[in-house]
């Protein structure tokens, strides 16, 4: 690197360096030069301490992951023939999942005959997306795999 773009301590320009130059002018001040964009041309290079200018990156890091949020997706089982107490269960555990920002996979299980009623289970579906309609909405129709109907539901 020939040249650099010199910037200040305080953030104004100096202008176009050449490298020794800017190293001397780093060694006058007392100050660290930091090459900050290796890449532009010519490559952009400030004055200032490295400790405080590490510690800028790492918060602000720190700030950007804190914001970022891995999706859970919670599952919740239910049969066509499900009890009406089983089914408030899975009401209230899929409405907790979805005010925790998770997503919920809603599977509803055909054993031996009972694939022959799919309309039973689609009702058993139906009643817990509407009893959930205010948290929560579903991300697409309900579709088969296999002996499964599976519905998945994402948080408003």
């Amino acid at each position: 690197m020939p040249e650099v773009r010199l910037i200040d301590v305080d953030g104004g320009q100096l202008g176009v360096k050449r490298t020794t130059d800017a190293l001397m002018i780093a060694r006058e001040k007392g100050v660290d030069l930091i090459l900050i964009s290796p890449n532009a041309v010519p490559p952009v290079a400030r004055l200032g301490d490295y400790g405080k200018f590490r510690y800028e990156i790492i918060k602000h890091e720190k700030v950007a992951k804190k914001s970022q949020r891995a999706s859970v997706v919670k599952e919740v089982k239910l049969t066509p023939k499900i009890g009406e107490h089983d089914l408030e269960v899975r009401i209230e555990k899929t409405r907790e999942s979805l005010l925790k920002k998770n997503k919920v996979k809603v599977n509803v299980f055909f054993k031996g005959r009972e694939i022959t009623h799919k309309e039973f289970g689609a009702r058993v579906m139906n009643r817990l997306v509407e009893a959930v309609a205010e948290v929560g909405r579903p991300e697409a129709p309900a579709k088969f795999e296999g002996r499964n109907m599976v519905l998945l539901l994402v948080p408003k």
